[in-house]
């Protein structure tokens, strides 16, 4: 009875350790452990670097990331990179969790996604989830690109910001991590960068945390595409400070 008690006191104890870690991190404006994790793991996915992204795997899962947390990182980046790095992603990850079990280490597999609320539309669900993100309503009517290409729209909405900004395994600011990491990594979306780093603002991710993550970029892929990812940034946080 006296070492159950013992044991149950050891484990709050360390929670409590891993709970005031996050905090701390949270309010000194870093990124936990998890989360740059989840930058350097969806930059390398992106890149197709797989022999650092091993590492980086199993960084994550040391760092506290389930199974589950990082198959859905990087499924979520299939929207952004394609079917291709993904897969070879997730089959690296396959790959790292079979190293491990081999040496008897067990990882949290995670929760699952909760079930999905289909009273609405895909459609409307998507736009009221790209509302959450970017805190503008959105037009009725369609215009650039959108109206160009209604598919293109319809797909955005329906598939990326219903069908997987809908699923709970990851918040709204690390999917926003995920994001932001595998457009900085392939470069050449400027646009797009800028968008998702206002929408990272929007989440709750500050400008040191932002800051933190292009540093990553510079540590896993290269000095070129965190300047780059760093000068939108800069130009993110001077309009910002500009309103």
């Amino acid at each position: 009875m006296i070492h159950l008690v013992r044991t149950i006191v050891i484990g709050l104890f360390f929670s409590l350790m891993c709970l005031g870690f996050t905090a701390n991190a949270q309010q000194s404006g870093t990124l936990s452990p998890k989360e740059q994790s989840i930058v350097a793991i969806s930059a390398l996915t992106a890149k197709g670097d797989l022999e650092k992204l091993k590492t980086a795997l199993n960084t994550g899962l040391e760092a506290g990331l389930t199974v589950n947390e990082i198959k859905e990182a990087i499924v979520h980046l299939y929207a952004y990179c394609g079917f291709p790095r993904s897969i070879r992603g997730l089959q690296t990850f396959m790959d790292v969790l079979d190293e491990r079990k081999a040496k008897g280490i067990t990882d949290d597999t995670g929760k699952d996604a909760s079930p999905i609320d289909e009273t609405q539309s895909k459609y409307e669900r998507g736009k009221r989830n790209l509302e959450k993100l970017t805190k503008t309503p959105q037009p009725e009517t369609l215009t650039g690109y959108s109206a160009f290409a209604p598919t293109m729209d319809t797909f955005l909405k329906e598939h990326l910001f219903a069908d997987i900004f809908d699923r709970d395994v990851l918040t709204y600011s690390e999917r926003q991590l995920v994001t932001v990491s595998v457009i900085a990594t392939i470069g050449k979306a400027e646009p797009m960068l800028r968008s998702h780093l206002n929408n990272c603002l929007n989440v709750g991710l500050t400008p040191e945390q932002l800051k933190q993550f292009v540093n990553i970029i510079k540590s896993t892929v290269g000095k070129k595409e965190a300047k780059s990812a760093q000068n939108v940034l800069d130009e993110v946080l001077k309009t910002k400070k500009s309103k």
